[in-house]
């Protein structure tokens, strides 16, 4: 199943996306819109918020960790860990 954002992100473009969910208050709010630049794993550091698949999941959460074998781990704001992941599409560079 092909992704909107993804393919926009994978052809150079920066996005704005509205993702659901609480996992990552008080930083960003359910449905709240933030803005999103291309980026890759290796372009990402710790802290970063990015737009990631792991596990077949695509999520906006944080970058934990950072190994250059296993690439990022990705958890969300309360403490969470979804795993480690090299699907890096974007990092969020604004919360509007």
């Amino acid at each position: 199943m092909k992704n909107f954002k993804v393919e926009k992100l994978l052809a150079g473009e920066t996005i704005i996306s509205k993702e659901p969910g609480n996992s990552m208050l008080p930083i960003i709010k359910s449905k709240q819109p933030v803005e999103i630049e291309p980026a890759t794993w290796e372009d990402v550091e710790v802290d970063d918020i990015v737009y990631v698949k792991v596990h077949g999941n695509l999520y906006t959460h944080l970058v934990k960790a950072k190994d250059p074998i296993k690439g990022v781990l990705i958890g969300n704001n309360k403490g969470g860990i979804n795993g480690w992941s090299k699907q890096v599409y974007g990092k969020i560079i604004k919360i509007l």
